[in-house]
This record gives C-alpha cells, structure tokens and sequence, in this order.
C-alpha cells in the first residue's frame, strides 16, 4: 500500500513539473516570437493585423481564473495556428515538453472560435452591402472588371470535410463518398467574403441552400423595389432576374457565347475567394478533415470566414496553393446538377430572368 501511494505521489509531481514546464515555455514563447516572415508564416497575419485581432477578442474571451491559466494572447496564437495548418491537437501533445497540452489546445481553439463566432464579430467583417451606396461600389468593381453591370457578387458553394457524424449521417454524405458541409459563399469582386451559411450538410443541393437564404428574399425586395441587382452563378442555380447563370449549348461565337464566357470569367472571383480561404486557413481543405460535429465544424468555417477577411481588408498577400493540391481540392468537390423551374410562379420568374439576362447578352451583339 505505501509503495503504490509513493508511486501516485511521484506520477502527481511529475504531472505538476510538466505543467510548470509548458507555463515556463508558453511564457518564454511569448518573449520571443519569431520574425516577422515566420510569425506570418505560422499564424498568416502580420504583427500588426495580430494585434488588431488581439483588442477584437481578447476582451470577449472567459476571463482568467488565476495566475496559471492560459493568457489570452496564447489562446488566440494556438487557434490561428490550427486554423493555418490544419494540423489536430494530437500532434501537440506528443511531446511532453510542448508549451501545451492537446486539451489545453483543444479549449483554447473553442473558445476562441466562439467568440468570431458572436453576432458583433461577425456583423463587423461579414456584411452583405446593406444600402445602395455599398451596392454600387461593388457593382462598379464588378463593371471595371469584366464590363458586366449591376453585379452585386458570385455564389457557389464548396464542401468542407468532416469526420462521419454521430447524428442524421446521411445528410452529410456527398455523391464523392465522404462526410461534408455544404458551405454557400457570396464574395465581391476583391475575394472578400460578402455572406456565408455553413449550416447545410453535403446531400443538400446548392439551389436549396440558396431558396433558402434570406439573401434571396433580399434581392427579390430589391427587384420589387424597381433596383437592378443580381449574383453571378453556375448552373446548378435557377436562373431569374436576380441570379444570373450560363446560357447552355451556346456557341462560342454567338452574343450568347460571348456572354458566358464574360460570365464564366467574372465568376471564376468565387473559385479564386475559394482558394484564397483555404489556401491561407488549410483546415478547411478537403484533403483534410475536421475532428469536429458539423455545428463546432461550422463555427471554425465562419471564424476563418472573418479572419479571411480581415486578411483581404489589410491587403495580405495570399498563401497560393500548389497545382497539386488545387487539383486535388477540385476532385473532392462533388459535380452539382441544375434544378428545374417548377410550377407557373417559378416559369414566370425564369421568364423575368430570361428578360434581364437577354438585356445583358444583347451588348454583346
């Protein structure tokens, strides 16, 4: 009996030795950060934008309990370097001498994904425009660009892969064979992300999601309204006065040609916000999972939303991904079909969409 209480005895004191030893090195961490290259290359912000989000989260983040919890500074490095490498905590804690352990880790990225996830934070870096002066910059942005007016954005959306939920797995398997979120993302013409809902898993149909979305009831008050708005999307999206699509089987050197292949471009922004996001935060690529229910997976997908954003407003130069890896990325994207009008209400909408989208095409005659 004594002899197993003095085996307990030194398994607690080394248990606490180790944990004196990681506070020891999270403090000496923080002393001496690396330059300003390698800070960017393993947290993707610049000292600068770092401190910018530091007075951003710090505040809202659980206070300290006593004076061996986890600094909040630590807190917010640990998570970026999560959303950055995509790399799961147990690989941090396979080292018994890293500055934290792998549940230390693993509470330090919830909580800090929490609070980019609170309404204020969110409203604050992703904002649809909301008056007709913000529509019209990005519609100019759009028009300078690729000569296509009214243009308030493009939508797609893009899976992000999860381990096999616990919970209705079905509604997360996609048609490549794996576990997903379906993720709508509007972007403007500068790849910054304008609306976002990954609250829809995989076997929902990208045209679903968009029904769905209270954007589209704002460009259908828009239109009522008598303003010219649409969205640049593929073919997988009804075509209508405020969603502008390919015109199919059209040949290259028709007006209806010239204008899908305007289109196409133009469009292509969204693929480019795509790479971009996932480029700088490579949690969120597909050859990756994440470890998380799809409710704890969205919220990271909406904090790396926000601070892809920030990135785009502090002008950062992206994180390319390789030729490999954006073929890669394009292969686990499961191929969405369109979606047939149905009903007089939506042949008549098709028909206003037809009429807004003939208006375009005819300056390319």
């Amino acid at each position: 009996m004594a002899r197993y209480l003095l085996i307990e005895h030194a398994l607690a004191e080394e248990q606490m030795e180790r944990i004196r030893r990681r506070r020891c090195l999270r403090q000496a961490a923080l002393h001496h950060l690396p330059s300003d290259a390698d800070f960017i290359t393993s947290f993707r912000l610049t000292r600068a934008l770092f401190e910018e989000l530091c007075c951003e989260v710090i505040p809202l983040l659980p206070p300290k309990k006593n004076t061996r919890s986890i600094d909040p500074v630590t807190k917010i490095l640990s998570a970026l370097s999560f959303y950055a490498r995509g790399c799961y905590q147990g690989a941090v804690a396979k080292d018994m001498d890293a500055p934290m352990a792998q549940q230390k880790v693993s509470k330090c990225l919830r909580q800090v994904t929490d609070v980019l996830n609170l309404p204020q934070i969110v409203r604050k870096y992703v904002r649809f425009p909301q008056n007709t002066s913000e529509r019209n910059i990005i519609k100019r942005g759009f028009y300078d660009k690729y000569q296509l007016p009214a243009v308030c954005g493009c939508i797609d959306c893009t899976h992000i892969a999860l381990i096999r939920p616990h919970i209705h797995e079905e509604r997360f398997f996609n048609r490549k064979g794996y576990h997903s979120l379906n993720v709508q993302v509007i972007c403007d013409v500068e790849n910054k992300i304008l609306n976002l809902d990954a609250s829809y898993g995989s076997a929902t149909h990208d045209s679903f999601i968009w029904h769905n979305s209270p954007v589209k009831e704002h460009f259908e008050t828009l239109c009522r309204q008598g303003e010219r708005a649409f969205l640049l999307g593929d073919s997988g999206y009804p075509l209508r006065e405020f969603m502008m699509i390919p015109v199919e089987g059209a040949s290259e050197d028709s007006p209806e040609g010239r204008y899908n292949a305007v289109q196409k471009s133009a469009r292509c922004t969204i693929e480019r916000t795509f790479g971009i996001l996932k480029g700088r935060w490579r949690c969120l690529l597909s050859a990756r999972e994440l470890h998380y229910s799809p409710q704890t997976a969205g919220k990271i997908i909406i904090a790396c939303a926000v601070l892809h954003n920030m990135c785009i407003s502090a002008q950062l130069e992206p994180f390319e991904l390789s030729a490999e890896e954006l073929m890669q990325e394009a292969n686990m994207q499961p191929v969405v079909g369109g979606e047939a009008n149905s009903g007089n209400s939506g042949i008549m909408a098709l028909q206003r969409g037809r009429a807004v989208r003939q208006q375009i095409i005819n300056q390319f005659l």
